[in-house]
């Protein structure tokens, strides 16, 4: 694990300019290109890039558009926004016509901070997932995020992709991502904790924390929601018998929700949901937020420990 500290947002940012010489795609940016990092896609191939202006529900029947002419197509604007303003878009002109289309959300979560309840999407896992013929992904750190989006864009067909407003810390040290996958990051026996994006590294940390109580912890992390890695899951629930899940999210519909019915079906455990609990954020710094909303590594070692001494 690197020291270096960086958002994933500013990884889409980067794969976006690189990928620009590779892949002959577009990006539609709502009047925040500086903040979704598009930027720099605009700045080198300005001929490629279009704003909509504040106005994302006609950016999504712009891209349903400009992806029926055969391009890929990237929307990109706050999660918020993407999965909540424009969602009868998104459902009816690009999901529902199956087109090429990546709907970009940064900006997810109560972990952005300062912004408040009215800009901290908690729900929109849960929505994107609903959506039929929607991938939805969520990548852990910078790394890989770069590579979360190659693979977005060699997929053919929406796909939701979610990044952070702040930095977190590089987990990995080079980039991989594959719709579908699962990643064993620490192995254990005892429990497992499956989390996504900016939680990935704080079960890492709780997992060093259990063993500090004698309790082995797997750490898995889950970028992709939908299609989700069902046989990891299960191997896992087989070998511990216990599954934490973690996420800045509503944990109504999102991916502890998803983890529970691959297991209802197929083989019931213990399942602990750690994340938001079906409550509004509220504006204050992250390490503060985190604490108040429980999600971070003491939180998820707390959760554990209870549930693993029951």
């Amino acid at each position: 694990m690197s020291n270096k500290q960086l958002a994933t947002r500013d990884g889409y940012g980067a794969a976006l300019a690189s990928l620009g010489e590779k892949y002959d795609f577009y990006v539609l940016d709502a009047d925040l290109s500086k903040t979704t990092k598009t930027d720099a896609f605009k700045d080198k191939f300005p001929e490629r890039f279009f704003s909509s202006g504040i106005s994302e529900s006609n950016m999504m029947g712009m891209a349903a558009g400009m992806a029926s002419c055969g391009n890929p197509v990237f929307a990109t604007t706050f999660a918020m926004f993407a999965a909540g303003r424009a969602f009868e878009q998104v459902r009816n002109s690009i999901a529902y016509t199956n087109l090429n289309v990546k709907v970009v959300g940064t900006h997810g979560g109560i972990l952005i901070g300062e912004d408040g309840a009215s800009h901290q999407c908690i729900e929109d896992i849960a929505l994107m997932r609903a959506v039929p013929n929607m991938a939805v992904l969520c990548p852990s750190d910078y790394m890989q995020s770069i590579a979360c989006v190659e693979e977005a864009l060699k997929h053919n067909g929406p796909v939701y992709m979610r990044f952070g407003r702040n930095v977190s810390p590089v987990i990995y040290e080079k980039s991989e991502f594959e719709i579908g996958k699962g990643y064993v990051l620490r192995d254990g026996k005892d429990l497992t904790i499956i989390a996504m994006g900016d939680m990935v590294f704080e079960a890492l940390e709780a997992a060093k924390l259990l063993e500090k109580e004698n309790i082995s912890a797997a750490v898995i992390d889950m970028p992709s929601i939908k299609p989700i890695d069902q046989e990891l899951i299960l191997e896992y629930a087989k070998k511990t018998g216990l599954i934490i899940t973690s996420e800045d999210h509503n944990i109504m519909g999102g991916l502890g929700s998803a983890v529970c019915e691959v297991l209802a079906e197929k083989h019931p455990v213990p399942v602990i949901r750690t994340g938001v609990m079906d409550v509004f954020g509220r504006s204050g710094k992250k390490d503060e937020l985190a604490k108040f909303y429980g999600l971070n590594a003491e939180s998820i070692k707390e959760a554990s420990l209870k549930a693993f001494r029951r």
